[in-house]
């Protein structure tokens, strides 16, 4: 079996800012902890399908965007957010893809 091969300075930038936004969603009350969840998750995996590898000013954009809204969202006052119906249904279709995988 191969070794993993490294992960580039960017790829660890962004892989620490999701473990930054679901280090904060913790902190959340447990209500809304799903819909911080489902946010972030839907964010980051979007971006990731639609956003080429190659293109690295973008993706440095990004991660400057992300951590700005994570910071705000960091606040103690921010209890809640919004979620669309958009992004409830990709969960919705993101959660039965996994289980048939699962399942297969």
């Amino acid at each position: 079996m191969t070794p993993p091969k490294p992960k580039s300075g960017l790829q660890k930038q962004v892989l620490s800012l999701y473990r930054r936004a679901l280090r904060m969603t913790g902190t959340k009350p447990q209500a809304t902890r799903p819909k911080f969840l489902l946010f972030f998750r839907y964010t980051f995996r979007t971006n990731a399908k639609q956003i080429s590898p190659r293109n690295v000013s973008f993706i440095e954009h990004l991660i400057r965007k992300g951590t700005r809204q994570i910071e705000s969202f960091e606040d103690s006052a921010v209890k809640d957010c919004w979620v669309s119906e958009e992004m409830v249904r990709w969960n919705e279709e993101w959660k039965s893809a996994a289980q048939r995988t699962r399942t297969t």
